[in-house]
């Protein structure tokens, strides 16, 4: 199962890999993360997504991790309401004859063409993981040539 937890740290050199080696200590991989400042320069937002099958020991991790001096709250989002988004880059192959076509796939997505030249458009997409999962799908009939993912950001209700 899938697990988003978000934190709240202060900015400082090395926080990162230490929450990071907490997972990878206990053999999880982290299968998406995003950081940035908040509003106050000196605290930063993480998310993080883990898949991780023993729930107990994802509590202990979130309880090391609230332990951590530098970790200022920990918030696991998996049974809570939330909103989450992911932003999406991709190159595909582009010509006039299949504009249209491209334009009207983004009717159902919330997405555009960032810009395009004679045989490639880059487009930009944000949706849920389902929402992207359906873009991805209907943008390979045109032909993915690169792909860029942000991971998961999540925010509660």
């Amino acid at each position: 199962m899938k697990h988003t937890i978000s934190l709240l740290v202060e900015n400082k050199f090395g926080v990162l890999a230490r929450i990071a080696g907490l997972f990878s200590a206990r053999g999880y991989n982290i299968a998406s993360l995003a950081v940035s400042e908040t509003l106050d320069p000196d605290i930063s937002y993480m998310t993080i997504v883990v898949e991780a099958k023993d729930v107990k020991i994802l509590e202990q991790i979130k309880k090391q991790l609230n332990k951590l001096i530098d970790v200022i709250t920990v918030t696991d989002f998996t049974k809570k309401e939330h909103v989450d988004r992911e932003l999406v880059l991709a190159k595909v192959k582009y010509s006039a004859k299949n504009k249209s076509k491209l334009e009207n796939v983004f009717k159902k997505y919330v997405g555009k063409i960032v810009q395009h030249k004679a045989d490639v458009a880059i487009i930009e997409a944000v949706g849920d993981n389902g929402q992207i999962k359906s873009l991805l799908d209907e943008l390979n009939k045109f032909g993915i040539q690169e792909l860029i993912r942000t991971g998961k950001l999540a925010i509660s209700n």
